[in-house]
């Protein structure tokens, strides 16, 4: 194929916003005009790079690595955690989750309460208190485009449905499990320990520690066999489940 660069007015932007592991979407209407427009010689020029562009039919674009392993790092996990919290939380204040975080919001002022019905959860994440909530959760979700923040309220933007597909897998389970009266533990998310300080969603190699560290490096694997990173997520997730059954 050949690209013509001159037609690639954002490559400098774009490329600079998905490899810090950035989802670009509708609210970033210039890049993802861009990347519509020249969808096939981007993923061309990306793959020659050694990157994999990911066109989600649903509204976003986002870098994977050339290789996907079962790297899922602490601040995926985290993100994933918390998405699976809300939609508990959310489906027991009779709202419908995916209606807030499908284009909905969520005010700053549902987080401490939040915080303290899950203190358990959030304590595996690390997450203690709401200034720790706000840093390690809600701020990477601004800072990695999965949501955006004005005024205390935060409305989630279409990547979110990255880590719903999470849930729905948890849920599938949960559901098979019920279904067939299994004595196995139903899923829920869990966090692994890291001898690495770097903690953001992003699955490829980049800069050093910053506002937005890159991935992974220096992350350790969930499993060992190769699976995609919505699995790996999802065996965390049931993992945590099994220690809560055996904690209890």
């Amino acid at each position: 194929m050949n690209i013509d660069l001159s037609e690639l007015s954002q490559l400098a932007p774009i490329f600079r916003e998905l490899f810090k592991g950035y989802h670009v979407s509708h609210r970033d209407a210039e890049l993802y005009s861009q990347l519509s427009n020249q969808q096939d010689a981007y993923r061309a020029l990306f793959r020659a790079l050694g990157f994999e562009l990911v066109c989600d039919s649903r509204g976003f674009y986002y870098f994977v690595p050339e290789q996907m392993g079962a790297q899922v790092n602490k601040t995926a996990q985290r993100l994933a955690l918390f998405t699976f919290i809300l939609v508990e939380h959310l489906a027991d204040q009779g709202r419908d989750p995916l209606a807030v975080l499908d284009g909905g919001s969520l005010g700053r002022d549902e987080l401490p309460p939040l915080l303290e019905k899950y203190r358990d959860l959030f304590l595996q994440a690390e997450v203690t208190t709401q200034e720790e909530l706000e840093e390690k959760v809600m701020r990477r979700m601004t800072q990695l485009g999965f949501a955006s923040e004005d005024n205390g309220i935060y409305r989630f933007l279409p990547p979110m449905h990255r880590f719903l597909d999470v849930c729905l897998s948890v849920q599938q389970d949960r559901d098979l499990a019920a279904s067939l009266h299994s004595v196995l533990p139903l899923p829920t998310p869990v966090l692994v320990d890291e001898d690495s300080s770097e903690d953001d969603i992003l699955l490829i190699e980049g800069e050093d520690d910053g506002d937005i560290p890159p991935l992974p490096g220096a992350v350790v694997a969930l499993v060992q066999e190769e699976e995609s990173e919505e699995q790996a997520l999802v065996r965390a997730m049931a993992e945590e489940r099994a220690n809560q059954e055996n904690d209890a």
